[in-house]
């Protein structure tokens, strides 16, 4: 053995040598019971990160662990196309170039994110394997590959004809700048300071944060309780505003909280979640004054056409100026919701495609909840279920439809005679143009139905009029369809005909993904779906829960009527050296490369999985990484130990299992003893997803018991040849039961050891 173990060298070749020789590939056995785990997909937006590292390491594991035992083991990898994410990423680097998105073509710019993409997904591969990640690469699955686009469309298609599928006005969380929609769980929360304005209406002074949104009032609300407003409730009361006087309803709702400001709150349920959940229960207007855009619409009159806050800014103004401002707190504290880019969210009801979770003829949450609730699904920590059955108690709708290029596209076509008011955004040479489809097929003098940016005249029709486009021009430029909540559709994956035009909106992430259990085994009709389904463990991280694991097991069993897995192990957050969230401005982002450069893949993977004790978030464990490092020092230098002790010993060093046990001293029959003892620890450890502990328990055993202790008795002994054969058998031993934890020292030193088999991988786990 050379002195010293290079990791540079050997990690690669070793990896090589395991995935050459078929290694990774499950072992079918009719009489095992499969173990199954499905990588959860790092997103293709860019490198991975200290979490997926953790995530490999922790299933790799599991994998080794099993694959040791004899199970038919199978680990199957991907990538996840990461819609709003990856666009967004996508966006910061055009944003550098000096360009944007709305420079592109819909065709195009979905064409320039998958080149992006396709570049990450290789630089993510190579991690994967950089991690020693023994997957299975002949089933490699990314996303938006042909066979799972097929899936999470016939699931769509599935959904609709069961009736939990539908488009409807509801209040989402959009954001203007991204142009799209997000779930609650989605969004970022964040406490500011803003200014709380104390404003004059009628008889009453009350307190907002958006004075802008005046415009869109439909009623002012009190506690029921309240004794101070009491007589107002259910009356009309006149208004001065700012476009002219208005009437609003006084409505009792327990929504109101009596103390806040002065416990009378304008209703604006266009923009308000609270508002719009009072609006229906009072059957209330619903009035938006924001477009699609941020910008004020012409409801609000003069305000028409400024920013949300350029017309914050103006509005004040005009109140202070006409005597409607009461006062101003400058200090008032408050949470403000953010998209996954950092902008601010506006509340807007818009129409969505909606899964109905809980549809009475047919619940889409309720199997999934009793699941867990069961104990049909098992998750560790098992402190971690009441997330998952309080979010599934909680659950609405689930809007399902993004406003992204990148993603799976929503399989529905509008047949154009029958939605002639459903307006369109396109491109037609260097100019927008945006209006209704049926207004827009037909040659106007006046143009005021439709938007076009740039020199209209150069695309004005023969008769002086503005130009009638025919639909394959629309078509053929289309980047944005804006459908009504009525409007009539057709499901199917290819468009019915020429006269059909394609829904442009893509699926939220999660709805593809949700379903990843299915498409990475071929659901419904696969071998390896009939073999490998349900899986086994379902390990990934604490904060995805709800996003992710909810909607996987929600989609099992409206697919399949079972679980997607048996069990569900999340594990902690990786946090800052600092302890704070790594943050790229904070800059204290850990980047595994440098970890993995100077100390090597076994003592980053190490020091993880023993930060990472019963699920919680951890710092990122530096000292450990260091440590452990030295750890395979220690192990590295136990064996050219052992090897120098046999090629020294003047006797032949006999096979432990040929060894007469009446010629072992105490010293041998106690450490063999305490071996019995570490088998039977790691093993319930394992199975208790305790890895830390476990690996506490093998370090422990290898440093103390063998090296300080029995080594230094193994060189006192006249017996050589008998010690040489315990010392030998325990740490060979101890070597397999380290291997899942740091697979590449672990295979580099058995390489080296007398009577080798093939690989270390592939030995059988240690049994009491």
């Amino acid at each position: 053995m050379d002195k010293a173990y290079n990791h540079k060298i050997e990690e690669k070749h070793l990896y090589a040598m395991w995935e050459k020789n078929g290694y990774f590939k499950p072992k079918k056995n009719p009489k095992k019971k499969p173990f199954t785990i499905l990588m959860p997909p790092p997103n293709a937006s860019g490198k991975m990160h200290t979490g997926n590292v953790l995530m490999i390491a922790i299933e790799d594991l599991l994998i080794r662990w099993h694959r040791m035992k004899g199970d038919p083991t199978l680990w199957i990898p991907g990538t996840d196309h990461a819609g709003t994410e990856t666009q967004i990423t996508f966006e910061k680097q055009l944003k550098k170039q000096g360009k944007s998105r709305f420079q592109y073509s819909r065709e195009d710019l979905y064409n320039e994110i998958w080149k992006f993409v396709q570049d990450n997904k290789g630089q993510i591969e190579g991690q994967m394997r950089e991690m020693g990640a023994s997957v299975d690469w002949s089933r490699y699955r990314f996303t938006l590959d042909d066979a799972v686009i097929k899936t999470v469309h016939t699931t769509f298609d599935k959904m609709v004809k069961d009736d939990l599928i539908y488009r409807g006005n509801y209040m989402v969380n959009y954001c203007p700048k991204c142009g799209t929609t997000y779930s609650d769980v989605e969004l970022k929360h964040e406490e500011r300071i803003d200014p709380l304005y104390y404003m004059k209406y009628g008889p009453f002074i009350l307190a907002t944060v958006r004075p802008e949104t005046k415009f869109g009032d439909t009623a002012i609300a009190v506690h029921p309780t309240d004794k101070r407003y009491k007589k107002y409730v259910g009356k009309d009361i006149e208004v001065e505003g700012l476009n002219g006087t208005f009437t609003l309803k006084v409505i009792a709702d327990d929504f109101v909280d009596p103390k806040f400001g002065t416990g009378v709150v304008k209703v604006t349920p266009a923009h308000d979640k609270n508002d719009y959940e009072a609006g229906l229960r009072h059957n209330l207007e619903v009035k938006p004054v924001i477009d699609l855009n941020g910008k004020l619409n012409e409801k609000a009159g003069k305000y028409a056409g400024l920013s949300v806050n350029d017309a914050r800014k103006k509005v004040v103004l005009d109140l202070e100026e006409k005597g409607l401002m009461e006062k101003i707190d400058l200090k008032y504290l408050h949470t403000v919701s953010l998209c996954k880019a950092g902008h601010a969210i506006e509340p807007m009801v818009l129409p969505n495609w909606f899964v109905k979770v809980d549809a009475p003829h047919k619940s889409f949450k309720k199997p999934a909840y009793e699941a867990v609730k069961k104990g049909k699904i098992k998750i560790f920590p098992k402190w971690r279920e009441i997330t998952y059955l309080r979010w599934m108690e909680e659950m609405r709708d689930w809007p399902i439809s993004r406003q992204n290029v990148w993603g799976i596209r929503i399989p529905v076509w509008y047949k154009v005679a029958d939605n002639l008011k459903v307006r369109v955004l396109f491109k037609y040479n260097e100019f927008n143009v945006a209006g209704e489809i049926g207004e827009l097929m037909q040659s106007s003098k006046d143009g005021a139905k439709r938007i076009i940016t740039g020199d209209q005249e150069k695309i004005a029709g023969s008769d002086g009029g503005t130009k009638a486009f025919t639909l394959a021009e629309i078509k053929q430029g289309l980047q944005r369809v804006f459908p009504l909540v009525d409007s009539s559709f057709v499901v199917a994956n290819d468009s019915p005909g020429d006269e059909f035009i394609p829904e442009t909106d893509t699926f939220d992430t999660w709805f593809s993904s949700g379903q990843w259990p299915l498409v990475t085994l071929g659901y419904p009709d696969a071998d390896d779906f009939k073999t490998y389904y349900p899986t086994s463990v379902m390990e990934t991280g604490w904060e995805i829960i709800r996003l992710w694991v909810s909607r996987m097991v929600m989609f099992g069993y409206y697919l399949t009527d079972k679980p997607p897995f048996e069990y569900v192990y999340l594990h902690g957050m990786v946090r800052a050296i600092d302890g704070r969230k790594m943050s790229k401005s904070l800059g204290n982002v850990v980047n595994p490369e440098d970890y993995v450069e100077q100390y090597g893949v076994d003592a980053l993977r190490m020091g993880l999985i023993a930060g990472t004790a019963n699920g919680k978030d951890f710092n990122f464990p530096k000292d450990r990484v260091i440590a452990y490092k030295h750890f395979g020092n220690k192990i590295w230098n136990m064996g050219r130990f052992i090897l120098m002790m046999r090629e020294q010993s003047e006797k032949e060093v006999p096979s432990f299992a040929t060894v007469d046990q009446k010629k072992f001293t105490k010293e041998d029959k106690a450490v063999l003893k305490e071996l019995d003892a570490l088998i039977k620890k790691v093993d319930t450890e394992l199975e208790k997803f305790r890895f830390a502990d476990a690996a506490e328990a093998i370090y422990q055993f290898m440093w103390h018991t063998i090296a300080d202790k029995y080594i230094e008795q193994v060189k006192e002994r006249e017996d050589k040849d008998i010690a040489l054969a315990v010392l030998l058998h325990v740490y060979m031993t101890n070597l397999k039961l380290l291997h899942p934890f740091m697979p590449f020292i672990t295979e580099a030193i058995y390489q080296q050891m007398p009577e080798h088999g093939e690989s270390i991988m592939i030995e059988p786990y240690p049994t009491a």
